[in-house]
């Protein structure tokens, strides 16, 4: 294919969109069902409906136009890595463009027309669909609502400097709506009896979230401009309880990037296989224990118990294959290596995967219940 972004030190760097939309369909391959016929137009356009995500995918070869000017460029790669972010934050295999949508591409201009387009987009993007690419969302809230404002937030910082209040004062209102919106469903599911696991799925969600609008400023540069309205933003989106409770309830052990499963190229074959909130995985686990391939999800899960101290998500997911069919689980376990199989029937393994599911659950909900009660330090810890 020929090159078709300018020629210059910046562009050379940057993954090529045919490479982009191929990681897309590697980590995704059901979202090509979804996708609608190719449209005309430019990318930033297509991007501004609530289906905009799979327009750009669809049509993102209309970045290949040869009559494009660079920032027209500029803006159609925005659009198509805010795309492939957003379809694939959530699966197994996530496209690597975080810094791109939080700093990198945003800094590579200083017109206002164009600074203004993306952040149109990025505003936009707010409204598009989770379904079918995420089962992480709990309550109205998700990962997802993170990775939109840190994108909102890195463009912030440029049109703070280059000293454009109106689109500025836009994207702030934005945040702030959006914090808002979370502590309150946060503050709203801890009154309600019997909720604790979902307060314990928040408090995973917001934590996560307020890493994400830090690191969506980390970009900014210090000024007089940017710094007030930094540490306003950082004060306005601590979540002290959620994210107090987060680490006091072992949640932070459960991390959220997974490598350990990303080699099970089965579990990218369909958006029912997608990966929930950690730890709790038993009906996750019952899913993938009906899947041919389940021998290999055992051994990427029996692996990742190996490797992340502390984690309880792993054994869950066991635990549910097992519930769900001792036989079909016998068959899986004696497909892994021998390895694996010393380890499933070594005591601590048994001792945790034999703990029932009311029992977790149960200890799970005392421990948000205490963690929300419990007196906070003066000022909370950043999440790890």
């Amino acid at each position: 294919m020929p090159a078709i972004l300018p020629r210059s030190p910046a562009w050379s760097t940057w993954i090529s969109p045919a490479t982009l939309r191929f990681q897309v369909h590697n980590t995704a391959p059901f979202l090509d069902t979804r996708l609608a016929a190719t449209e005309s137009g430019r990318l930033i356009e297509l991007g501004l409906s609530v289906d905009g995500h799979l327009r750009i995918l669809a049509s993102w070869e209309n970045i290949l136009e040869p009559h494009l000017t660079p920032s027209e460029q500029l803006e159609g790669y925005f659009a198509l890595c805010l795309a492939c972010h957003h379809a694939t934050v959530a699966t197994f295999v996530p496209t690597d463009v975080d810094t791109k949508i939080r700093g990198i591409l945003w800094r590579e201009t200083k017109d206002p027309e164009v600074l203004r387009s993306m952040m149109r987009l990025a505003l936009a993007s707010q409204r598009w669909s989770d379904d079918g690419i995420s089962t992480r969302r709990v309550r109205g809230v998700s990962g997802h609502d993170g990775e939109h404002w840190s994108a909102i937030a890195g463009g912030l910082g440029q049109l703070l400097e280059i000293g454009d209040r109106t689109a500025s004062d836009e994207a702030i209102a934005a945040i702030e709506a959006e914090i808002e919106r979370e502590q309150h469903i946060f503050e709203r599911t801890a009154t309600e009896r019997g909720a604790e696991l979902d307060l314990l799925r928040l408090a995973m969600t917001l934590a996560h979230n307020r890493g994400d609008l830090t690191q969506g400023m980390g970009f900014w540069k210090r000024t007089p401009v940017t710094t007030p309205v930094m540490e306003h933003l950082q004060a306005r989106g601590r979540f002290e309880r959620a994210v107090f409770m987060y680490q006091q309830t072992g949640l932070s052990a459960e991390g959220h990037r997974h490598y350990p499963l990303r080699a099970v190229k089965a579990l990218r074959r369909s958006p029912q296989l997608l990966l929930p909130l950690s730890p709790f995985l038993d009906d996750w686990g019952a899913r993938v224990g009906e899947i041919e391939q389940s021998h290999e999800v055992l051994t990427a899960l029996v692996e990742g118990c190996q490797k992340l101290a502390g984690q309880h998500g792993y054994y869950r997911a066991i635990a549910g294959m097992r519930q769900a069919g001792s036989g079909a689980f016998d068959r899986a376990a004696a497909r892994t290596p021998n390895a694996t199989q010393r380890i499933l029937k070594g005591g601590e393994m048994r001792k945790l995967i034999d703990l029932g599911r009311p029992s977790f659950e149960a200890m799970m909900s005392k421990r948000a219940r205490t963690a929300f009660t419990m007196r906070m330090p003066e000022k909370a810890a950043d999440p790890d």
